[in-house]
């Protein structure tokens, strides 16, 4: 009998992309997911469940019920300023909440385990292009509830035979180029959101916050993945891990930046109409730049992006973006 995969968080953003790869494939899927940011309609080809990850009672029946021997775990709160103001609702959600995943993990004998974690665990790092071996320094509550779930997967590792890959996460972005599914986040933070949300007249103007870094135009410069090649780089972990792969960490980018202001301007140019933009001041906790050095994910994992252009990542995001205004007007 063909075991299945338990995705928690799956009807977000990321996980539901990770999740239509998976149904795609012919994997067996099942998703827990309480809602709070996600939706039931982005979860294709795959059993839904109600419920909150931390519920170990309803992990545990649905680990059994379902003969799970993998779990993705994505089901996260991810914005970091709320984080600042409400830490302990993200160590509440981001760490407790996965301490009792894990421990469900444990009892019924789960054998992978993949881990979407963050480049926010590397703080504020001197050199801005970073490895897996830089040191974890984070400066905000989301980050180090992320690290500190990083380092219980890595001592429970220690303790039982499940193995793992951790993945974090550089700055995503993007949507299915079908148009299926994307980000749907409300109040969204992300960069290439804010901008298409602009663009398609829900936002008035875009903020830039800070144009004097030493950066080659002056604003911040980071690595944007395509939310479909991240999706992929969870299929080839998976595969890894059933090939019986040690344990690891990777960087999941690109390897090289976008500055805030090239992204705008490609946002304006995909779109045929320059952005309203309004300059600020710096925000705390921002560093310059912070670019992955992505050279391990592709050896360990044998990992080859496909959508590594920013007129790409623009485009998908613009068309979603264009599709879910559609579908509230009609409505």
């Amino acid at each position: 009998m063909t075991k299945s995969i338990l995705v928690t968080g799956g009807a977000g953003y990321i996980g539901s992309h990770v999740i239509r790869q998976l149904t795609e494939q012919g994997e067996k899927v099942v998703v827990l997911d309480n809602l709070s940011t996600g939706f039931e309609n982005a979860v294709l080809g795959a059993e839904f469940v109600k419920g909150n990850m931390g519920d170990m009672e309803l992990v545990s029946e649905v680990l059994k019920a379902h003969d799970v021997d993998t779990v993705m775990h994505f089901a996260a709160h991810t914005v970091v300023p709320e984080s600042v103001e409400n830490p302990l609702k993200y160590y509440s959600n981001n760490t407790a909440n996965t301490r009792n995943l894990l421990e469900c993990c444990q009892n019924h004998g789960i054998k992978h385990f993949v881990f979407s974690s963050t480049a926010a665990v590397y703080g504020m790092p001197e050199d801005h292009n970073v490895t897996e071996a830089t040191p974890t320094s984070p400066i905000n509550p989301y980050g180090m509830s992320k690290l500190m779930s990083e380092h219980m997967l890595r001592d429970l590792g220690q303790a039982c035979d499940m193995r793992h890959v951790i993945l974090r996460y550089f700055n995503v972005a993007g949507s299915d180029p079908e148009g299926r599914i994307g980000q749907r986040t409300p109040k969204a933070t992300l960069l290439t959101k804010v901008a298409v949300e602009a663009a398609t007249g829900q936002r008035p103007h875009v903020y830039i916050f800070g144009t004097d870094y030493d950066t080659p135009d002056g604003t911040g410069v980071r690595d944007y993945i395509h939310v479909e090649d991240l999706a992929s780089a969870h299929i080839k972990a998976l595969e890894y891990l059933r090939k019986g792969g040690e344990s690891t960490t990777l960087n999941a980018g690109y390897g090289h930046g976008y500055s805030v202001r090239e992204v705008l301007d490609m946002v304006g140019e995909v779109n045929g109409e320059p952005l309203k933009i309004i300059e600020e001041d710096r925000r705390a906790g921002d560093p310059p730049s912070l670019i992955a050095k992505a050279s391990k994910i592709k050896e360990v994992l044998g990992w080859e992006p496909q959508f590594d252009d920013l007129k790409t990542i623009v485009s998908s995001a613009l068309n979603w973006e264009r599709k879910l205004l559609k579908i509230r007007n009609e409505q």
